[in-house]
């Protein structure tokens, strides 16, 4: 039986697994919204099918997304990371994300996890949408200008509100499956 889903996956393995599995369902692991912040950034300006197909070697080559240890990273492990061709090799991406693992860190001390502050723009409940068209669907929305604009007076860098709005459509903060998509209720909270 097809099932259907949200047009951006244009049926395709890699994005179906990803669409059916993981974007959307609403998640409050730490460590796991690192990883989908630094994988945001890595995106900006291109499309999520290149930075889906490069996961597994990011995993690799930043430490699992180990926030601790990506905040210690050295003009070496930059250096490093800028060579490997398995990673998206831009320097400001790069920088960007052990700026944005040394933010985060303080941001756990500052709210007792990463989980309370970026919930808190959306009131700690997913926005339910129910877009009929992928058109519909918008790029940003108060709630990610408000993320945006506290994260950037924090200092974390490439959290513009495209990027914030994406970061809470993986992160389910945002529920964008189109309502015929077979997923739309299954990631209700």
């Amino acid at each position: 039986m097809d099932k259907t889903r949200c047009d951006w996956t244009k049926n395709k393995p890699l994005e179906n697994h990803y669409h059916d599995t993981e974007w959307g369902v609403p998640l409050h692991d730490d460590d796991k919204l690192f990883e989908f912040l630094v994988l945001d950034a890595f995106q900006a300006g291109l499309s999520w099918s290149t930075i889906l197909a490069k996961c597994e070697n990011f995993r690799e080559a930043f430490d699992g997304f180990d926030a601790k240890k990506i905040a210690l990273y050295n003009e070496n492990k930059v250096q490093s990371l800028l060579q490997d061709k398995g990673i998206v090799r831009n320097q400001l991406k790069i920088r960007a994300a052990i700026n944005n693992a040394n933010l985060f860190l303080e941001i756990q001390k500052e709210f007792g996890s990463f989980d309370k502050y970026i919930w808190q723009f959306v009131n700690f409940k997913s926005i339910i949408n129910k877009w009929k068209k992928t058109e519909d669907i918008p790029v940003s929305t108060a709630e990610s200008d408000a993320m945006s604009k506290d994260m950037k007076k924090r200092g974390f860098k490439f959290v513009g509100t495209t990027i914030c709005y994406a970061f809470m459509q993986a992160a389910g903060i945002v529920n964008d499956h189109l309502v015929s998509c077979f997923r739309y209720d299954g990631v209700l909270q």
